[in-house]
């Protein structure tokens, strides 16, 4: 369903509800409850009414997810607006102003294709993974700390898509999935200008298959605790009422279940919980302005700013004033992650408010930048049903313990864009898992006991054997007297 832009970007943050609901139903399967934590379908597929126009009416931004492929169906079932983001359309800035560093772009956009073909290789050859620092460094990327614009356009290329630097990424599958998704849905990201809001696709596929004030869906829904065993589910609410089920889908986000916000019963397995602390829960932010003018290029879509002593410090703009978007506007909206995500989410509105009028009058030191109309930013890591954006593979991950991340325990099964192999991060792999695990259980209701389930992995060995360990390696012997 969703897709990120074409070069990098993961920018879209994904919903926890895949299509599991659609996988029940098509197997005739209607005894089902749905356990919402918002008062509103759609997880990490979230709006807000934001500005207004000249009549006084609200703009929809979005706050999650906010790219869609050109071929999703369901944008397309539903007439979802949308328009092309052209990455091209891209002016460059440092502290003294406009300042173009193309060049530096076509460069890393050289090394890529060289990187892209390397992880290809380390996947199929079953090489150890690396970091992606080390694959793009063995590409010929290696940018030196100081050079502010370099690290400016790998940020643009690496941490927008992944909300995780490169040296914390791993390189294979950081690859593949862009890979993957962008060979079989397209190159073409358009954002979505729609405003029914992106969710607004995910609630018409709801209507379709629950009734009107539906007693199967719950909405304003704080699970607590969830009690599991080989006979069945018993979930435990913050009201105090009980679900008790076969089969349980569950689809909390990975920040979710790394932060104990759902107590299991019993604790989950040793390989459950290492798998879920493995993976990586990063955190993308867009921070939103509307002034009384757009100051900006009018024709430009993208700003690249390189700060002159810090990395990923409001390096992106992207105006929604353009032609095709919202135009008249005068919305332009930043975006940071991780370390720069934190910061602002722990200081006050007002002061990132003034840290990101500091950036553009930098950027624009010719034009008058007045104060924002309004202006407004979610806080991913202090959000109780999601703690951040998306999930990302860090280095040296394998697909086994992935998969181990993935698989049920008994009864209680996963599911959501963190266990997605290829598409992690991206809404259809929430999609894509969400339908699979609701086929299976479907498989399983229906009396069928192979094939089913998921496998796992008890134990995970590392890559080196027990007589590497030698001084020929640089391991010392044991000695009796140590």
């Amino acid at each position: 369903m969703g897709i990120r832009r074409a070069e990098s970007s993961r920018s879209d943050m994904h919903p926890d509800n895949g299509g599991h609901l659609q996988a029940l139903n098509n197997a005739s399967i209607t005894d089902f409850m749905i356990l919402e934590y918002r008062n509103t379908l759609g997880g990490r597929v979230w709006h807000t009414d934001f500005g207004a126009d000249k009549n006084g009416n609200p703009y929809v931004v979005e706050f999650g997810a906010n790219w869609v492929s050109p071929i999703c169906m369901y944008a397309q079932k539903y007439h979802l607006q949308n328009t092309l983001s052209d990455y091209d359309s891209i002016v460059t800035y440092d502290e003294s102003g406009a300042t173009d560093y193309h060049g530096i772009l076509e460069a890393y956009t050289r090394a890529k294709k060289i990187a892209s073909q390397d992880a290809g290789r380390i996947l199929t050859d079953n090489v150890q993974d690396q970091t992606a620092r080390t694959g793009l460094a063995m590409a010929g990327w290696r940018p030196r700390m100081d050079d502010m614009k370099a690290q400016a356009v790998e940020w643009w290329n690496w941490d927008w898509e992944d909300a995780s630097s490169p040296e914390t990424s791993s390189f294979a599958f950081g690859m593949a999935g862009e890979n993957l998704t962008f060979n079989q849905f397209g190159e073409s990201n358009h954002l979505v200008v729609d405003p029914r809001g992106y969710s607004s696709i995910i609630e018409g596929e709801a209507s379709s298959l629950l009734r009107d004030n539906d007693p199967r869906l719950r909405l304003s829904t704080r699970v607590t605790d969830i009690e599991y065993s080989p006979r069945g589910v018993r979930i435990t609410n913050a009201d105090h009422t009980c679900v008790e089920a076969a089969y349980a889908i569950c689809t909390f986000s990975l920040g979710v279940l790394q932060n104990q916000a759902v107590q299991f019963h019993p604790s989950l397995p040793p390989w459950k919980q290492t798998s879920i602390h493995k993976f990586n829960m990063g955190t993308y932010t867009k921070l939103f302005l509307q002034f009384n003018e757009t100051f900006w290029p009018p024709d430009t879509q993208f700003m690249l700013y390189a700060d002159p002593t810090t990395r990923g410090y409001y390096p992106v703009f992207q105006s929604l004033s353009t032609e095709g978007f919202l135009p008249g506007s005068n919305i332009l909206f930043a975006t940071v992650v991780q370390d720069q995500a934190y910061r602002v989410e722990r200081q006050s509105t007002l002061q990132t408010k003034s840290e990101i009028l500091s950036v553009l009058r930098r950027m624009f030191p010719h034009k008058r930048v007045p104060d924002p109309l309004a202006f407004t930013y979610p806080r991913w890591t202090k959000e109780p049903w999601t703690y951040g954006s998306y999930s990302n593979w860090p280095a040296g991950t394998t697909l086994e313990m992935h998969q181990n991340l993935r698989a049920n325990v008994h009864r209680l099964w996963f599911a959501g864009e963190a266990t997605s192999a290829p598409y992690f991060g991206f809404l259809h792999g929430a999609w894509f898992e969400g339908r699979e695990a609701g086929e299976q259980v479907a498989c399983l209701l229906r009396g069928r006991r192979t094939g089913c389930e998921r496998i796992h992995y008890e134990m995970l060995h590392g890559t080196t054997p027990g007589d590497a360990y030698s001084e020929r390696n640089g391991w010392p012997e044991v000695h009796e007297e140590l």
